[in-house]
């Protein structure tokens, strides 16, 4: 039964046409993907949309050709979905689609390649050393170097996966030989003593940040997804005049990166109250425990008004 939506949300809807809702795929984050695609393919079925779910798995050409839809909501996280890849497949096809680009997604799913990029436009990031496939290296050279505690990451995985917090020099090397088992590119980064913040951007609006406080080391896969111990601060605390200068930096981050559509920015803001960016999610989560469905709520749209406004990006003309 499709639900009572405002205006400007019954025309999107009304002009959607055949949405196909992509999730699932083939990455760690499969899921999560599978959760947030359902949550998505329920809202735009209230909301009167003639939509379906594709749950991808392998060639996605030939599921879309199956029943060619006029558009797709890409729900899909991790590698395959959120890196570019997919995106690419529905340039060709011709099939638009929700949010950013391929160099948007690319870039975005690449951790150190968005270092880089943010590092040379004066944006705030930590301090990082990439270790190439096969590259020897010292552990203990590194903690004289960066100091101590330290995060190891895959540069390609998301929702924490592979991620490690080293507190002392003999955890660095586990640490590293667990992100490698998810990725050839991996890198160590200085860590960010302070508090976490996620910032959501929904067609060019930010929306209210959101602190996140867990009992875990970090806010890794399990306090993400799977206990009830994570904490979500929304109002986050920060005074409008800190919260409005750290939105300004996300939205800088998304634009260098050529992301587009929506997105969500995660920051840490240290004993000084200085932001520094960690990730850009292309393709952030819309499960119960997510964070953009939760700052959606507290700007006032409900979870139909906000999977509405993302399928909108896939009406724009892409340059």
């Amino acid at each position: 039964m499709s639900r009572e939506l405002p205006g400007p949300d019954r025309a999107i809807a009304a002009a959607a046409g055949r949405v196909a809702v992509l999730m699932g795929g083939r990455s760690a984050e499969r899921a999560v993907s599978l959760r947030s695609g359902q949550a998505v393919l329920g809202a735009l079925q209230r909301a009167g949309v003639d939509a379906w779910a594709i749950d991808w798995q392998g060639d996605l050409l030939a599921a879309l050709g199956a029943r060619r839809p006029d558009r797709v909501f890409i729900a899909l996280h991790g590698r395959g979905g959120e890196d570019g890849q997919v995106q690419g497949a529905l340039e060709v096809a011709g099939i638009p689609y929700t949010g950013s680009g391929v160099l948007g997604c690319a870039l975005s799913m690449d951790k150190i390649r968005s270092k880089w990029i943010w590092r040379s436009l004066g944006l705030p990031t930590p301090d990082f050393v990439v270790l190439e496939p096969g590259e020897a290296f010292d552990p203990a050279a590194i903690v004289n170097a960066m100091g101590l505690p330290l995060i190891v990451k895959p540069s390609r995985e998301g929702s924490s996966i592979g991620v490690s917090k080293v507190e002392q020099v003999a955890e660095l090397q586990p640490a590293i030989e667990l992100a490698r088992q998810h990725d050839t590119q991996i890198f160590v980064e200085r860590w960010i003593t302070g508090d976490e913040y996620t910032l959501s951007i929904v067609d060019g609006v930010t929306l209210p940040m959101i602190k996140l406080e867990t009992p875990h080391q970090f806010y890794d896969y399990a306090a993400k997804y799977s206990v009830d111990t994570t904490r979500y601060l929304c109002p986050c605390g920060l005074s409008t005049e800190v919260e409005q200068a750290t939105a300004a930096i996300g939205l800088r981050a998304l634009a260098a990166l050529g992301a587009s559509g929506w997105g969500r920015v995660d920051f840490m803001l240290d004993a000084r109250g200085q932001p520094w960016l960690i990730e850009l999610n292309s393709v952030p989560g819309m499960t119960d425990h997510s964070l953009v469905p939760m700052a959606a709520a507290h700007r006032g749209w409900s979870f139909e008004s906000l999977v509405l406004r993302i399928l909108q990006s896939s009406f724009r003309a892409r340059t």
